[in-house]
């Protein structure tokens, strides 16, 4: 069985491949000889990215017969190195916003921390689990709660140094594309001077809950953000970081938040429009894809409902 419904991994997939440069021929048409080993399909070594994602297994426990952890390594390394991990998430964001819309005048800006036991530039002591290695990442999100941009650091900073690079990377995501004066929704950690001044100079207008005064998570607006984390933290990848190189990090992090968008995009369009292969249920059912690990007897893969929507919207070529 696939690790993600196929609903999720084609769409995915199929932008991925696009922004690669589509399948590599098995041989290089530059060897001297023309008899070298043959080439590991990108689609294949894709797969194990996903279910080291999911999963959160070392690479030596996903390796297969047919695709060795150097392999996956290697491979993961040049997709990481190339931003491939924020470009397709760039682009579930526009399709979400062209088919059902993105809620911007709320952004809603938290962190969470997680465990990072192998170190690296992004981990350091945790406050929260006795001073062992830890991850802190800061999402930012909109009104319902779909990823906007993400930054990683050491477990052990302040939430509120970390708001300038992710209020960046959410509006580099979105290719800047802000309503006037949006609202941003924080909790007691950012309620400072400082972070007023850096809303004010982005054009954010502050709505920071008040250091010493009780505020109810579900009367404010910051909710969609805990909510997120939580999705995230679905991901074992994220749960348990266990790669070093910061570029990895930073690609396994805006993978998972385009699953979550394009989630969120599939339940959200299911009660609006209506195409041959639409869920018929709240939760996305996995089905039989062919690939290095799904069974070989698969018919196909389902379709994704931008590619069948009446809008006819599809995602970029």
């Amino acid at each position: 069985m696939p690790v993600v419904p196929s609903c999720l991994l084609e769409p995915i997939w199929v932008e991925f491949c696009a922004l690669i440069g589509g399948e590599r021929p098995p041989y290089s048409p530059a060897h001297p000889l023309g008899c070298h080993r043959r080439r590991i399909s990108d689609r294949v070594v894709f797969e194990h990215v996903v279910a080291a994602l999911v999963h959160g297994s070392g690479y030596e426990r996903i390796a297969t017969a047919g695709c060795s952890d150097r392999t996956i390594r290697r491979r993961l390394k040049d997709w990481a190195e190339r931003g491939i991990g924020q470009q397709v998430h760039a682009l579930a964001l526009a399709a979400y916003d062209q088919i059902i819309g993105l809620e911007l005048a709320d952004v809603a800006v938290d962190g969470c921390i997680t465990k990072a036991p192998c170190g690296g530039p992004l981990a350091g002591p945790s406050p929260v689990d006795r001073r062992k290695g830890g991850l802190k990442r800061s999402a930012a999100t909109e009104a319902a709660g779909i990823p906007l941009g993400i930054t990683a650091a050491d477990a052990n900073r302040h939430d509120s140094p970390l708001l300038v690079p992710t209020l960046h990377a959410a509006i580099g995501q979105l290719g800047g594309l802000l309503p006037e004066q949006p609202t941003c929704h924080l909790d007691a950690a950012y309620d400072g001077t400082p972070t007023r001044q850096t809303l004010t100079v982005l054009g954010f207008h502050g709505q920071i809950a008040r250091l010493g005064i009780p505020a109810p998570i579900q009367a404010t607006k910051r909710w969609p953000a805990e909510r997120t984390n939580s999705w995230m933290n679905g991901y074992g990848k994220l749960r348990r970081m266990t790669d070093r190189n910061p570029a990895i990090v930073t690609f396994y992090l805006y993978l998972a938040a385009a699953f979550i968008t394009i989630r969120q995009l599939i339940q959200r369009a299911r009660t609006r429009y209506r195409w041959d292969t639409r869920p018929t249920t709240k939760r996305l059912k996995r089905r039989q894809l062919p690939g290095a690990l799904s069974s070989p007897s698969s018919k196909g893969a389902e379709l994704h409902p931008m590619q069948h929507s009446p809008v006819g919207v599809r995602t970029a070529p």
